[in-house]
C-alpha cells in the first residue's frame, strides 16, 4: 500500500505491506477508509490445480482452505500497523478458502469483509475484533419463491444504504463457491 501527496506531484509519504501478492494475490478489489485509518484485506488465495483436463475450464483449479486472507489497519497519518485481524480457519467443504478478496465498506465503527469461504464478517474498527459473523454459503428462499444458493463473497463489496447491508453471494471464477443471491440484512 502506498499513501501519496498530491500536492508533491504523487510523491510517496508513507508505503507498507500487507500481503505476499502475486496471482489474485494482495489487495485484490478494494480497501476502505476512515478519518483515521486505512483498511485493507488480503487475498493471497492460493490455488491447487486439479488432475488434467480442459486447459480452459475454470474448474481445474480448487483453493487452499488453509492459506489467504487477513485485514489489516494502517495509520493514515504515517502507515503504522494499528491492528491485523487473522482470517478465520476454513470449513471442509469444497471450495472453501479463507481469502478476503472481496472489495470492503467501512462504516462508522466497523469494517465489512467477504471472504471466498462465504462468510461477511464486520470487523470493529478499533481493534480488528469481529462484531458479526455470518455464513451466505446456503440455500435461500428468494422473495419471488425461486431457491437460491450463496457462495463465495468476491469482487464487489457490501453495499450500505438506508440502515440496511446488501451483498452478493456466489462467485465460482477461478475455484471459489458458485452461488446466485443477492442478500440484504437490516438491524434486528
Amino acid at each position: 500500500m502506498y499513501a501519496l501527496d498530491p500536492a508533491k506531484k504523487g510523491e510517496i509519504v508513507w508505503q507498507a505491506r500487507v500481503g505476499k501478492g502475486g496471482v489474485n494475490g494482495g489487495v485484490q478489489w478494494g480497501m476502505a477508509s476512515d478519518d483515521r485509518y486505512v483498511y485493507a484485506a488480503v487475498s493471497d488465495v492460493v490455488r491447487i490445480p486439479r488432475p488434467a483436463g480442459d486447459p480452459n475450464d475454470p474448474a481445474r483449479f480448487t483453493l487452499n482452505p488453509t492459506e489467504g486472507g487477513g485485514l489489516t489497519a494502517l495509520d493514515l497519518k504515517d502507515g503504522r500497523k494499528v491492528w491485523y485481524a487473522t482470517p478465520p480457519p476454513c470449513s471442509s467443504r469444497p471450495g472453501c478458502s479463507p481469502a478476503q478478496s472481496a472489495a470492503l465498506t467501512a462504516i462508522p465503527g466497523a469494517v465489512l469483509s467477504g471472504s471466498l469461504d462465504g462468510h461477511l464478517r464486520a470487523y470493529a474498527a478499533d481493534d480488528g475484533h469481529v462484531l458479526w459473523d455470518v455464513d451466505t454459503a446456503r440455500e435461500y428462499k428468494a422473495v419471488n419463491g425461486v431457491t437460491g444458493r450463496g457462495g463465495s463473497l468476491d469482487g464487489p463489496g457490501p453495499v450500505v444504504v438506508g440502515g440496511m447491508i446488501f451483498v452478493n453471494s456466489g462467485y465460482s471464477r477461478f475455484g471459489g463457491m458458485p452461488g446466485n443471491v443477492l442478500l440484504a440484512f437490516a438491524p434486528q
